[in-house]
């Protein structure tokens, strides 16, 4: 259940700085820097909103291990999720901008190649083949404080293959980021 959970969360992560590229020249999002909230949904094979599954496993936590994972998280720039499926994230204009991004994701063997990088939408699809993940998925931007990202992912978790599809709702908050560190994609990396 631990590396399920932590599967998902890495996912999780990963699908929220996606945002801010991949290998080969990956584009800068036209988003505004700061302190983030992001919603995240997944979809039922009809398309149905549903809640994530970790969050219903993190729920499930004894206290002391969620207080653990939630300092972690913290101590990454992450505020970990709410009762409604709602992460804080600090986002920096260096990180939206750095190639630290590109850098952590190789480390655990992903890329990404973008099939549409227009002012306000992407489509990409990335491959990390040490975590068996495969994820086709597209970003729209109305504005600089909005976005929308939804993703279907193929992975393979204890010998186990599965297809989610999640949906992610992104708005700033705004510049200050209170007690949320700017999020280090260099958190990322794989030891």
């Amino acid at each position: 259940m631990r590396s399920l959970t932590t599967c998902s969360i890495a996912l999780s992560l990963l699908s929220v700085t996606a945002l801010a590229g991949a290998a080969g020249g990956p584009p800068v999002p036209p988003i505004k820097p700061g302190l983030w909230e992001v919603k995240s949904t997944a979809l039922d094979a009809a398309g149905k909103p549903q809640a994530p599954p970790e969050q219903a496993a993190m729920a499930n936590m004894p206290p002391e291990v969620r207080e653990r994972m939630a300092a972690m998280m913290k101590s990454r720039g992450v505020q970990m999720a709410d009762a409604n499926g709602v992460t804080r994230v600090c986002q920096t204009k260096e990180s939206l901008g750095s190639g630290r991004w590109q850098a952590a994701a190789a480390s655990m063997g992903c890329t990404s190649d973008y099939t549409v990088e227009s002012a306000n939408a992407w489509k990409f699809h990335s491959s990390c083949e040490k975590m068996q993940a495969h994820s086709d998925g597209e970003v729209r931007f109305p504005d600089a404080e909005n976005y929308t990202m939804k993703v279907t992912s193929s992975t393979t978790i204890m010998g186990k293959a599965s297809t989610s599809t999640r949906v992610m709702q992104g708005h700033w908050v705004g510049a200050n980021c209170g007690d949320i560190k700017p999020f280090d994609p260099d958190s990322l990396k794989a030891p």
